[in-house]
């Protein structure tokens, strides 16, 4: 069984089975003619390595850019005449995209060569991948879709550092949790995690609240108290909604992460404080500094290092794991008969657009686990039913599963058992294929 993958997008007029079968008798090649043809493929299959036959007549380099930036955790080689290496856009496809490349007509034993270290490096970058993902485990940045993938990897960079760093999402994305993955894998993870929300706290509280004060500072004062930023000592320090932060205190945070000293309320003594910051908010601070609602200086110091946190309609590939992982999560909210979600439940899921991120997918699903009164969630106990068909008659509902499972086991015995090549002939994807076969109690 070939264990060795390779997608290539060439023209039709090009037989690239033929050269390459003789020199990769261990590989599996995937032959399509075009962009769109590979992409549909790429959403169905996971390939390690790509090639990609350069046809000008038939691939305008604008499209391929486009193409290439898609997947871009594939390794590529490329193949171009010499007359196509004259132009400035192939070049900039080759320097920016493509790992190695050769020029036409192609020597096979080189090139094979050349996709055998491509995925010996792709194999690499996997099984990095993999202990990156087994520390991660236990976190709450949940999914395997492109954009969690890249969230990580960013954290992982950035927690390398003790800079600033500035994390903008949308409310109920993940801010805090992101913050708490980049302290957990610093080396304060030893030290406290302080989250303050600076739009929660009382305008007259907040400065002696993130400050401390001394005894007799103001009236009820009777002894003196650390405050938030001292009591990160040696750890990180949330400051969550920053934008919120008013103008007043913005100076005081901003000499503080110049001079990383602190002066309590009603002292002089200076208080050296080893924290590291970070920030976040749903706005963008270089609207509101436009606005004159922040500081410029301020937003400088605290933008070193920016992160984004994806919203979950940019997530579709890991929405319906999610809501699984909260099912599992509050499930000592849930009657004991209630196993889990309908199909019209998983399409209404997948249907919505979610505008209060992952918040609102964990208040929909724990109210659901409470209200359901079946064995399974439907749309109505999601509050999920605009756009869902009524459910079928129990009849013909019983004639699309037993038609579901016929086709399920013809295409298994045809593909001899072959999960990826019978959800290729099906027309699905692999993680709608072994869904299916779970609905039915089916196993290759």
């Amino acid at each position: 069984m070939p264990h060795k993958r390779l997608l290539c997008i060439c023209s039709e007029h090009v037989d690239t089975d033929a050269l390459l079968r003789e020199t990769m008798p261990d590989w599996e090649i995937c032959s399509v003619a075009s962009l769109a043809e590979a992409g549909r493929e790429l959403r169905n299959n996971q390939y390690l390595v790509g090639l990609l036959v350069h046809d000008r007549e038939q691939q305008r380099p604008s499209d391929v850019d486009t193409f290439l930036r898609r997947h871009s955790n594939m390794q590529w080689v490329g193949v171009f005449s010499h007359r196509d290496l004259e132009s400035t856009p192939c070049r900039d496809l080759v320097i920016e995209h493509l790992c190695d490349y050769h020029t036409a007509p192609v020597d096979p034993v080189r090139l094979s060569h050349t996709l055998g270290h491509a995925h010996g490096w792709a194999m690499l970058k996997r099984r990095r991948q993999q202990l990156i993902d087994h520390g991660h485990k236990d976190s709450p940045l949940i999914g395997h879709c492109d954009a969690v993938v890249r969230l990580r990897a960013q954290i992982d960079r950035v927690a390398k550092v003790a800079a600033p760093v500035l994390i903008w999402g949308e409310s109920g994305s993940g801010k805090e949790l992101t913050a708490q993955a980049i302290h957990a894998e610093s080396e304060r993870a030893a030290g406290p995690f302080v989250p303050i929300n600076c739009g929660a706290i009382s305008p007259t509280l907040i400065h002696s609240e993130l400050f401390g004060y001394e005894r007799g500072a103001f009236t009820g004062a009777t002894r003196g108290k650390a405050g938030l930023i001292e009591s990160a000592d040696g750890g990180t320090l949330f400051l969550d909604e920053i934008g919120d932060l008013p103008k007043d205190l913005q100076a005081n945070l901003l000499r503080f992460l110049q001079e990383k000293t602190i002066c309590r309320v009603g002292s002089t003594r200076q208080i050296r404080v080893d924290v590291r910051v970070i920030a976040a908010s749903h706005v963008q601070l270089q609207q509101a500094v436009a606005k004159g609602d922040f500081r410029e200086d301020l937003y400088y110091r605290l933008a070193v290092l920016p992160v984004t946190v994806p919203p979950l309609r940019d997530r579709r590939e890991d929405i319906v794991a999610l809501a699984e992982h909260f099912f599992h999560v509050y499930a000592a909210e849930k009657s004991p008969r209630l196993k889990g979600f309908s199909d019209r439940a998983v399409a209404a899921i997948l249907d919505h657009d979610w505008p209060g991120n992952v918040r609102e997918l964990i208040n929909r699903v724990r109210r659901a686990m409470v209200m359901s009164d079946g064995r399974l969630i439907t749309p109505e106990d999601l509050g999920l039913t605009r756009g869902i068909p009524a459910p079928m008659p129990a009849a013909l509902d019983d004639a699309r599963d037993r038609s579901e499972r016929t086709a399920l086991r013809d295409c298994l015995d045809r593909s001899g058992q072959n999960v990826s090549r019978a959800a290729r002939d099906l027309g699905v994807s692999r993680t709608t294929m072994y869904r299916l076969l779970s609905k039915h109690g089916m196993r290759p």
